[in-house]
């Protein structure tokens, strides 16, 4: 039998935070994808060291950065040594999800066998990595939109199998989650409204459907915009237009927030770091940046084992 021990907070205390069932699961496939198998085997490991010798290794961060995704550090540690009955693991944390970090930085304090440590390495360093890479671009657009009204929103391009993580980052890194998934918003889009035969048509089809849902329909024009206003719409996606046309939604659409309530409008399609304040100048209420989570770099992240 073994137990884990953890001291410290790793998940950011001022965002929802990971679904520890979540965690779980996919530390298990992970480890699987990495042992072969449950409970698998590391032959390189299991031919070299003694699993009784015990060690310490700290998480450490090899550039600036914004770290998340450190709950799976304890779980990817118990779990391997629980799989081969390596004792009791112990995860001391630094720092928590959310925390900008600078390069040399120690972030946690591993113990436990020396070979539930170099098994369980890899697996925790691809998750957290990568987390902490969504988080650390996702806080360069919040630093930028700061004071100006507009909030960075993620998209549906993750990672198959990692959403939930990727999600986490973004919010960890001062980010806004937009849907999550197919189920929790209808987003009109073109083919939609070719298949309906028009916007007013997908929009009421929907709302016949699904009352309950959110309604967001994307608008390539101006025009586009007023036609979906028209239609009932109150959430729209402004895609690919320049600021000089988000301005000119903008200026059409606030006067009648008055009479019909609030219309959110979000950019997105080509937005980058270097356009993001003048972005937030048009007035909109959002920005949806894709790269976030399809395109972020990891942050490099490494385990050193001390002698």
């Amino acid at each position: 039998m073994s137990s884990s021990h953890v001291v410290g907070n790793p998940m950011a205390p001022h965002v929802r935070s990971l679904d520890v069932e979540w965690v779980h699961d996919v530390v298990r496939r992970t480890l699987d994808e990495d042992l072969g198998g449950f409970p698998g085997r590391d032959v390189t490991s299991f031919s070299t060291m003694d699993p009784s010798v015990q060690a310490t290794a700290h998480l450490m961060a090899r550039e600036d950065g914004v770290v998340a995704g450190l709950a799976v550090v304890p779980e990817a540690l118990a779990q391997v040594a629980a799989r081969f009955n390596m004792g009791d693991t112990s995860v001391v944390f630094d720092v928590s999800d959310g925390a900008r970090v600078r390069k040399g930085d120690r972030l946690a304090v591993l113990q436990g066998s020396v070979q539930a440590i170099l098994i369980a390495e890899r697996s925790l360093l691809n998750l957290a990595s990568r987390a902490s890479g969504v988080a650390s671009a996702t806080r360069a657009f919040a630093d930028v939109l700061e004071g100006t009204g507009a909030m960075v929103l993620d998209t549906r391009k993750t990672t198959p199998g990692l959403r939930e993580l990727d999600k986490y980052a973004v919010r960890a890194g001062g980010g806004t989650n937009k849907r999550m998934g197919l189920y929790d918003v209808a987003m009109v889009k073109d083919n939609h409204v070719v298949a309906a035969g028009s916007i007013a048509g997908a929009v009421t089809a929907v709302r016949e459907k699904f009352p309950d849902v959110v309604i967001q329909v994307e608008a390539d024009t101006y025009e586009q915009t007023l036609e979906a206003v028209a239609a009932g719409a109150r959430f729209l996606l402004l895609d690919n237009m320049s600021c000089e046309d988000m301005t000119r939604v903008v200026d059409a659409l606030r006067p009648q927030e008055a009479a019909l309530g609030k219309i959110e409008l979000e950019a997105t399609g080509n937005i980058t770091l270097d356009r993001a304040a003048a972005i937030a100048a048009t007035g909109v209420d959002y920005m949806s940046v894709g790269a976030l989570t399809h395109s972020a770099p990891i942050m490099d992240l490494a385990l050193d084992l001390m002698e």
